[in-house]
């Protein structure tokens, strides 16, 4: 079935990216968006564009009814989801079948599978896929949550099932924390996201944080692009993303790609996602959840590949089988640093009207934004305001390429994560490798 008009069911940097593939591919895009973004780059280059509702998401991005109405009226016969918003909305994919829309992601079934992490670590051990120990499915009570800390021994962490960007989570170090730590990470997980269960798992001290990109298609077949090292977070918010990850050795490299592959076909998935895995002092590998969507940092994996990921996702979405892995080369060092509308020192969000904007250019240099001069950044939605990636031959060079690019962003009138960027593209730790998932929060 070939795809011919495209629905991008999102908004800011992913809806202008996914908007410029589609074009390049010679099919026809339409764009929604919220009375928020009616200045948006991608409206201005969308051969459709849509206004589907007011500025909170829960009327225009989040609001089913209003899309679906949108890509009938607009005879879109597919929808791309991005990241975020309904992208892993299993409501949604069975919305968009009924109406006959092909929904360019996973089947409703994989992503069930993935979407309760209690019930996804299930699946990988059957499938043979190393997990961290803790729970079998949910811990009902405080009671049952110290019986099984006292099993695998402290320190633990609760886990929200349904949970996502860090909510929902507590470390717990001694037994008498753990009542408030529970009750305390369960209403965080109600209030977030409608759903208090509660897991348990050991806390793996000073991991790594790496992930596995990989996309399968309709007949059978599943690739990896490479791992990612996304250890430098903050509150469990990854801000500096690579790939690849010079910590593993070829030999873990190969078994790690290796295991994120039988975990795809174990669920026969089909379209673009990421196993995601923490790695511990010994280089053991621990799966701890998977994204059934793309990636924020999708984009480093296209630099050290030379694929476009969501040209390989319609292409699957259209029936179409993948090129073979030995066909996959991959070279050099990627390096992206996410660029939020935030204050660099305390992390608090900064919209407002952008009064300068030069963006750095160069050779191997991308800068994956939809911002320009003048435009005012909303404040309703996510602060990330685009996403800087450099490529170079090795990780040294690509640090100093990353830094001298940071220096020649200049965006006025907002405060921005950027300087924060350049310290870390100067920071010894960083430049040593030296540094875990922990790092930020201890400093």
């Amino acid at each position: 079935m070939e795809i011919k008009r495209i629905l991008i069911a999102n908004r800011g940097e992913i809806a202008l990216r996914a908007l410029r593939t589609i074009k390049e591919m010679g099919k026809e895009a339409v764009v929604v968006y919220s009375t928020a973004d009616k200045d948006a780059l991608y409206v201005k280059y969308a051969d459709v564009a849509i206004c589907i509702g007011k500025e909170r998401s829960s009327d225009s991005y989040l609001n089913i009814p209003a899309i679906i109405s949108a890509a009938e009226i607009s005879e879109a016969d597919a929808i791309f989801p991005g990241y975020g918003f309904l992208s892993e909305n299993q409501n949604f994919v069975e919305i968009c079948s009924h109406h006959k829309l092909k929904f360019i992601g996973p089947s409703v079934a994989a992503m069930a599978l993935m979407s309760d992490k209690s019930k996804a670590k299930q699946v990988m051990q059957r499938a043979g896929v190393p997990v961290i120990p803790g729970s079998d499915g949910a811990v009902a009570d405080t009671k049952a949550a110290k019986e099984l800390a006292k099993k695998i021994g402290y320190p633990v962490i609760l886990k929200a099932a349904a949970g996502g960007g860090g909510r929902g989570m507590r470390v717990v170090e001694r037994e008498e924390d753990i009542e408030k730590a529970f009750w305390s990470a369960e209403s965080e997980a109600m209030s977030a996201f409608g759903d208090g269960t509660m897991y348990m798992e050991k806390y793996i001290l000073n991991p790594r944080h790496i992930e596995v990109q990989i996309i399968g298609d309709s007949h059978g077949n599943v690739l990896h692009i490479g791992e990612r090292d996304c250890s430098m977070q903050r509150r469990h918010q990854k801000l500096i993303e690579e790939s690849p990850a010079i910590l593993l050795d070829e030999a873990t490299r190969e078994r790690l790609h290796e295991t994120a592959i039988k975990a795809a076909k174990a669920i026969g998935y089909e379209g673009a996602g990421t196993f995601e895995f923490l790695v511990d002092k010994n280089l053991d590998f621990y799966f701890i959840e998977m994204n059934t969507r793309l990636q924020v940092e999708h984009c480093v994996s296209e630099m050290v590949s030379g694929l476009d990921i969501i040209e390989l996702m319609i292409k699957v979405a259209q029936g179409e089988a993948l090129p073979p892995q030995e066909s996959i080369t991959l070279k050099g060092h990627a390096i992206e640093c996410r660029i939020t509308a935030e204050d660099p020192n305390t992390f608090t969000p900064s919209p407002g009207k952008i009064t300068k904007y030069v963006c750095p250019g160069g050779r191997n240099v991308r800068m994956d934004s939809h911002i320009y001069q003048d435009y005012s950044i909303p404040p309703y939605y996510d602060s990330m305001i685009g996403k800087l990636i450099v490529w170079d031959t090795d990780r040294n060079r690509a640090i100093h390429k990353m830094k001298v690019t940071l220096e020649q962003l200049i965006i006025g009138g907002i405060k921005t994560t950027r300087d924060f960027h350049i310290a870390m593209m100067e920071n010894q730790d960083f430049i040593d490798n030296n540094y875990d998932t922990n790092y930020l929060s201890r400093r």
